[in-house]
């Protein structure tokens, strides 16, 4: 395999790929962390992981009348959506994203310097909605959650983000998530999010956020909205029979190690039961801890001085 233009490793013929539609903003995508991480842990060797940025919240949607009472109704389904998943939530949410572009762009720049770099980029754009309560919603914001991050290149970050280059990748992502595949209109029940595609003012259909797609010059499998990590095993292993997926349980200390920051669910789904170290740094959120590696603490949003997170 060889690394693509966007950072991401390009697939060689006939490789199977799992492509997650998702938004660093997203509420859904957001609790479905924990499994998507246990997930790319288990994949067997060769298969090619593909995010796609789809857009939650568009340049062209028209602004809110009342902004208070969008964001307190926005609040509460976030609250709502976090009753089912387990994710953390932010102690208070200021606004409602203005527009995922930012994030996005940053989220996809990131992905020129590495898989690690981008893992954690994503992972600090999310966290600006879902810990500390702000939407990285202009490029200001987005970049200055990405701050700090180990291994990252900010000026080079910064200058990728506002390229034509990456603009147009993320464009591409959007549309291709306006796209879906005929199956993905339809979900399954047992979910308080199936994930059916939804409609598009202009008629057409974009797929339910987060997604995954597992595809193979073969075959494919849909997998749509909050589902257990049984569910995409049994997607990849129909389209690569014969899969066996090991489990992977780390010491809490090899987990923060490995991904920088732990929620509660991510816990109890990566880690092998054992207590967190006394060096974890602990942050409060609106409904439980998120521990930070504190090399990550040192350079985190959520730690800096006047963080919503920390007032």
């Amino acid at each position: 395999m060889t690394a693509a233009p966007d950072g991401s490793l390009a697939a060689a013929p006939g490789t199977t790929e799992v492509v997650e539609y998702t938004d660093p903003l997203c509420p859904w995508a957001w609790g479905s962390e924990p499994v998507f991480r246990r997930l790319r842990a288990t994949l067997p060797a060769g298969v090619r992981w593909r995010r796609v940025f789809s857009i939650l919240f568009d340049e062209d949607d028209d602004p809110a009348p009342d902004p208070a009472a969008e964001t307190a109704w926005y609040a509460r389904y976030v609250e709502d959506v976090t009753r089912h998943t387990g994710a953390t939530r932010a102690v208070l949410l200021r606004r409602v994203a203005a527009s995922s572009w930012p994030a996005s762009l940053v989220a996809k720049a990131a992905q020129a310097q590495g898989a690690d770099v981008a893992e954690r980029v994503l992972r600090r754009l999310r966290e600006t909605v879902f810990v500390l309560g702000e939407p990285a919603d202009t490029p200001e914001l987005a970049l200055a959650a990405a701050t700090g991050v180990p291994g990252l290149d900010l000026a080079r970050l910064s200058a990728d983000a506002l390229s034509g280059a990456v603009r147009e990748r993320v464009r591409a992502d959007r549309s291709e998530a306006r796209r879906p595949v005929p199956e993905a209109r339809s979900a399954p029940g047992g979910s308080p999010h199936p994930g059916a595609a939804k409609e598009t003012e202009d008629g057409g259909y974009r797929y339910a956020l987060p997604t995954v797609l597992v595809r193979t010059p073969g075959g494919r499998r849909v997998v749509p909205g909050l589902r257990p990590c049984e569910a995409y095993e049994r997607a990849v292993a129909e389209v690569l029979p014969g899969t066996v997926f090991p489990p992977v349980r780390l010491s809490p200390e090899e987990a923060l190690r490995r991904h920088r920051t732990l929620t509660r669910p991510e816990v109890e789904l990566l880690t092998d039961g054992r207590d967190l170290p006394v060096w974890a740094v602990r942050v409060e959120t609106g409904n439980g801890p998120l521990w930070l590696h504190p090399e990550e603490a040192a350079t985190h949003p959520a730690t800096r001085p006047g963080s919503p997170a920390a007032r």
